[in-house]
């Protein structure tokens, strides 16, 4: 089937299905569930970043009016530690409990956890819990925790840098250094960002004898959760646990993870023999969520006379917090770390990191997960590059980008780029950018005393790469409604549609007789979940081999009343031989349940798609205040197939609004002390309506992927990804080159702009 055939296919701006059920209230997330009989949780936290634990008493707290049960680490003596899955760490464990015994290693870190009959008495309570506490040196920041004589977060380790992970060929990268033309250096720092979802993590644990146990939670998916919560964490049997997932108020990557009060609800809820609900408040999210970002990068890009890359060699130290996150060792290693260098043409490239411990919250995925940090150093560096070469931005990214004739290309990082067209999808943006009419916009800019820089990013995605398989299971019900579940879940981005779409148009019904469920593993014990922009390609790809099996079996069954030689279209079967027809929902109902079946979605080769594009960022800076308005955005982007276009920039805009909020406003904070500053919206600058750029021109420019039915590569990241550093550079640019670090406060550009000449209008 061609896609695109119907008003509600591929490629069609169809309206979200999902959203009359939530602008209307009837959507259910974690914290609307009201189970009869319910308690309710509160976890005790350290206030200290780094300390020792001499004692703990809560008999006072036992006692106090609607305590039902306060637990602590000796009562959870049977349970598993949360899960590091990917530790680069060697013989160095940071192993994390669901609640601290001996030492707190950072603000947040969970003791005692309390249940009562109200929340307001479970906070009562854990007030009343009296800690005796012996405070010890912290670290929190990379420079203090890799300073001699440094205090150790984990005092087995021979220091706070627990790993080194190295990709490419370092002796290459330094000859071809030590022979460049020239160097441009940047030592480039990317602050540490908190996710601030608009739902924050909550979950209600239930325990039924013979049943096993119930989870719900806002979750970026169910099934991996549950083998690692079952089999890492309460140490039962997968079928012993259920995980459900409703409606999810943002994720971010930070949802995806395993947290200590998933498991602790559940231990409640069965030692109670009552439902347990957990619901945190924004400290709790700014404490103990994942954070994201966190590191600082020294890089070196080479040139030959020419303008032509020779060698870029980059070194980071990587922030991993305390503990070693579910996956946050990965975050600047596997998942950023090959990428960097973008799709340039770089015969020569190095990347080491350090993983280094600090007294701070963790460190995992967040939007972008190393690939916005890996474009940010590659594209601050090649700006940087362009003025002390006096070689135009635009033109020695032109000369150093690969071309279609050069793919497949092996980047030397274990990638190999299989399809894009990277000059054409530069010019295009320069060109719907009226990269020309600059000089008279910043001429304008100069004329009211304001400062106008402009700045560019290149960049590229690896997007859904590693994830081994996905899955979809069909159900045609009585009447003909299709019901597809699906192993990914939905935090906000319109699966319910676009598995809708796609699955529709296979099928030849309208997209309304299809029905989208997710979120939990009696329906669905098997997927990979949402992450890494892998939903359309991997999801997608299943929804597509699902209709194709329906209409085989479908086809096979029709057989008896049609004839031998059955076709299908447009949800009809019909006898070539005979001209008779049955449409799908009679088939369904002559034989319920026939045509029911689970696709897996597994390509023997499950390579990563590589989504690509420009962004294209101007700037106005106001000299007397610092204040930076993003005048005008515009990109062009290659996600090859599109499902659904409207949705499509939605997440466009989204992830354009992160990438300014972390380059204008966004900074976590910790002192000295490791105290975290920005422990509130009070404190913590994220984005507002009034910071993203009135318009924001979006176009593209596909080239198909071979690696998926659809043709689709992943586009939930690429927002932020481009966003950081075209505004980032555009920054600098409106500040004469004068490199800055993010966040880019108007204190920050102000106290540059002070020290420069006051731009001068054009003639």
């Amino acid at each position: 089937m061609k896609f695109g055939s119907s008003q509600t296919g591929v490629g069609k701006s169809v309206e979200r299905v999902e959203d009359g059920r939530l602008l209307t209230g009837h959507g259910r997330y974690t914290d609307d569930l009201r189970l009869p009989g319910t308690a309710f949780g509160v976890t005790l936290r350290s206030p200290y970043g780094h300390a020792e634990i001499r004692s703990i008493d809560a008999s006072a707290a036992r006692a106090m009016p609607g305590v039902l049960a306060i637990y602590l680490a000796d009562d959870l003596a049977d349970y598993g530690e949360l899960p590091c899955v990917v530790p680069l760490s060697g013989p160095i464990k940071t192993p994390r409990p669901l609640l601290v015994k001996d030492r707190v290693r950072f603000v947040g870190d969970g003791i005692a956890f309390v249940v009562a009959e109200t929340r307001e008495a479970a906070r009562a309570a854990a007030d009343a819990i009296e800690i005796d506490f012996d405070e010890l040196p912290a670290v929190a920041t990379i420079e203090a925790a890799i300073a001699p004589g440094a205090p150790k977060v984990w005092p087995d380790a021979p220091s706070n840098d627990v790993f080194l992970w190295e990709v490419g060929n370092k002796d290459s990268a330094d000859a071809a250094l030590a022979e460049a033309h020239h160097i441009t250096r940047l030592r480039v720092v990317q602050n540490r960002i908190a996710p601030t979802s608009m739902e924050v993590r909550a979950a209600v644990g239930e325990w039924a004898d013979g049943a096993g146990f119930t989870l719900h939670v806002g979750s970026q998916g169910v099934a991996g959760m549950r083998q690692m919560l079952a089999g890492m964490v309460l140490k039962c049997p997968a079928e012993q646990l259920r995980i459900m997932t409703g409606d999810v108020g943002g994720g971010f990557g930070m949802k995806t993870f395993l947290y200590a009060e998933y498991a602790l609800v559940l231990h409640a809820a069965k030692q109670l023999g009552r439902p347990v609900k957990w619901t945190g408040e924004r400290s709790d999210a700014f404490q103990t969520d994942t954070h994201g970002r966190a590191m600082e990068s020294d890089a070196a890009l080479a040139f030959d006379k020419d303008g032509r890359i020779t060698a870029l060699k980059v070194e980071t130290w990587s922030d991993l917090g305390a503990y070693q996150a579910q996956f946050g060792p990965a975050i600047q290693t596997l998942a950023g770390g090959r990428i960097i260098g973008g799709v340039y043409r770089i015969p020569a490239i190095h990347n080491a990191v350090h993983g280094i411990i600090t007294n701070t919250a963790p460190v995992d995925a967040y939007r972008g997960a190393g690939r916005p940090e890996s474009a940010y150093i590659m594209e601050r560096l090649i700006e940087a590059a362009a003025r002390e070469l006096g070689i135009a931005v635009d033109e020695l990214r032109r000369r150093n980008l690969l071309t279609p004739a050069e793919l497949p290309h092996d980047n030397g990082l274990g990638l190999q780029f299989d399809i894009g067209n990277f000059p054409a999808v530069l010019d295009k943006a320069l060109a719907n950018a009226d990269w020309a009419g600059f000089p008279a916009r910043k001429a304008a800019a100069a004329a009211r005393g304001n400062r106008y820089g402009r700045g560019l990013c290149y960049y590229v995605e690896i997007a859904g790469g590693g994830s081994r398989d996905e899955f979809a299971d069909v159900k045609v019900l009585p009447g003909g409604t299709v019901e597809v579940a699906v192993g990914t879940q939905s935090n906000g981005q319109g699966h319910e549609t676009v598995y809708a779409q796609v699955t529709a148009e296979r099928l030849g019904i309208p997209i309304e007789q299809v029905k989208v469920v997710q979120g939990d593993t009696d329906r669905l014990d098997q997927g990979n979940g949402t992450g890494g922009s892998r939903s359309m390609a991997w999801g997608g790809g299943a929804c597509l081999l699902a209709a194709d099996d329906v209409i085989a079996r479908g086809i096979a069954l029709a057989k008896a009343d049609l004839g031998d030689e059955v076709d299908y279209a447009d949800g009809l079967f019909r006898g070539r031989a005979t001209n008779a027809t049955l449409s799908l929902s009679e088939l369904a109902d002559k034989h319920p349940g026939a045509l029911d079946g689970r696709a897996r979605f597994a390509p023997e080769d499950p390579r990563p798609t590589f989504p690509n594009g420009c962004h294209v960022a101007e700037v106005e800076i106001d000299p007397a205040t610092g204040g930076v308005a993003v005048a005008r955005y515009s990109l062009v982007d290659d996600f090859g197939t599109i499902v659904n276009p409207m949705l499509l920039l939605g997440q466009i805009h989204g992830g354009v609004a992160q990438g300014l909020g972390q380059v204008l406003t966004e900074n976590v904070v910790y002192d000295e002390n490791a105290q975290l500053l920005t422990g509130s919206f009070m404190d913590y600058g994220i984005p507002r309506a009034d910071d993203m750029p009135a318009h924001i021109g979006f176009d593209t420019l596909p080239t198909i992927s071979p690696t998926n039915p659809l043709g689709a590569k992943g586009c939930g990241e690429a927002g932020t990804i481009g966003a950081m550093p075209s505004v980032m550079n555009a920054i600098i640019d409106a500040l004469d080159g004068t490199q800055l670090e993010m966040p880019a406060t108007p204190e920050k550009i102000w106290r540059i702009c002070q020290s420069l000449a006051v731009p001068m209008a054009a003639e």
